[in-house]
């Protein structure tokens, strides 16, 4: 049993008497459940042009019943920067509405798209923001009517929406897929934007068949190392580049054929040694600025430049007369364009799972960090000192 308390507003038709309105009390209700909404009474009075009797009707105006909020603890940025610009802050969450659910975050892919984010070379949508597009957790509530999810389920999703360095979060239910009981949360939160990436890389941009040779740049990180061992599975000839030699027996490991160490010797000059002067057929580089025009000078009549990173700088402005010569091809690709439906999203993520558990993709968690330590992770993998895959524990 709660308790009833008015807000009153006084009426009068002589504004020479009285203002329009006067608000005589407003309180609250407040019930047993702790939610509370307000109720607005407006009072109607008719008057002489003296202080005569008045008639008050009284009548409710709007009742509301705001959603009940949890407070949390999440990383958010209010400003881009560097990795000290991400703060560890309480931020309230509600319950989840239809077509959407709650879920308690296990594990949070660390990916190079957050650094992009935080420093403003990608425009998050609003300030301040909590950065984030891949993680895993189990399900702790579900919106009204929603079927095919419940409280207790593990899931998982990559890209959209943006906000996962935080405990909990709310997710539309078309955007999460379930977890194989053969898949940890760790490694479904490794797994899911890179190996979708990888994905969509090599199976919707440039369909990779057995005797094409490919090059891929940064291949001992998280989308390289996974590129490596499932387009040498494919059958192509696996091209890698890598900065040191640690990287290098990394990069053979995941099945990259010839491993160039990019500070050592000319990338340029070694592919074109390597394919006997032909080039390869198509380029994947993540890192942008540094190895852009290096690698439109790879690919071999009618190749593929696929741009899916700058992880050293947005590349300089390219004329189309540059393309022509070779008449090459030219993609700057988004997994959110390749999952766009709720069956491409499955279909990506059943054969990444399947992949995995079959043994031809071998998952590297080579980096942990409490959540705590986003800032710090960042850093890291800004100054290349991660190799495969970076998850934060909450």
């Amino acid at each position: 049993m709660g308790f009833l308390n008015l807000r009153l507003c006084y009426h009068s038709a002589s504004p020479h008497l009285y203002h329009q309105t006067s608000t005589l009390f407003s309180e609250s209700v407040s019930h047993s459940n702790k939610s509370s909404y307000s109720y607005c009474y407006k009072i109607n009075s008719s008057s002489s042009s003296t202080l005569g009797t008045q008639k008050l009707v009284v009548r409710a105006l709007s009742t509301q019943a705001p959603s009940p909020v949890d407070m949390i603890k999440a990383f958010r940025v209010h400003e881009v920067g560097g990795p000290e610009v991400l703060k560890w802050e309480d931020v309230g969450i509600g319950e989840p509405k239809e077509g959407e659910i709650r879920v308690r975050n296990k594990a949070i892919g660390l990916n190079f798209i957050d650094v992009y984010f935080r420093t403003g070379v990608y425009k998050a949508a609003t300030l301040p923001f909590t950065p984030g597009m891949e993680a895993c957790g189990v399900v702790t509530a579900v919106g009204p009517g929603l079927t095919g999810r419940q409280v207790g389920d593990l899931v998982a999703y990559a890209g959209t929406p943006m906000g996962s360095y935080a405990e909990e979060q709310i997710l539309p239910a078309d955007k999460v897929v379930p977890v194989p009981d053969s898949i940890s949360p760790v490694i479904a939160a490794s797994i899911m934007l890179k190996g979708m990436t990888a994905h969509f890389l090599l199976r919707g941009c440039f369909k990779v068949e057995p005797g094409h040779s490919i090059l891929v740049h940064a291949a001992a990180g998280g989308v390289g190392s996974l590129l490596c061992q499932w387009a040498n599975a494919l059958g192509a000839t696996v091209i890698g580049t890598v900065s040191t030699k640690e990287k290098a027996e990394q990069a053979k490991d995941d099945g990259a054929h010839h491993v160039i160490i990019y500070k050592e010797e000319d990338f340029v000059a070694r592919v074109n040694e390597i394919t006997s002067g032909n080039g390869v057929d198509v380029v994947y580089d993540s890192v942008g600025k540094d190895t852009f025009q290096g690698s439109l000078a790879c690919l071999k009549l009618r190749g593929y430049m696929v741009s899916f990173g700058q992880s050293s700088g947005t590349p300089d402005p390219v004329p189309l007369s540059a393309l022509a010569a070779k008449s090459l091809f030219l993609t700057r690709p988004s997994l959110m364009q390749y999952n766009v439906t709720r069956d491409e999203l499955l279909g990506a993520a059943g054969e990444l799972f399947a992949n995995v558990a079959s043994g031809v993709l071998r998952v590297r968690v080579n980096h942990t960090y409490p959540l705590l330590q986003a800032p710090q992770a960042h850093a890291d993998l800004e100054d290349r000192k991660t190799t495969g895959s970076v998850v934060l524990i909450p």
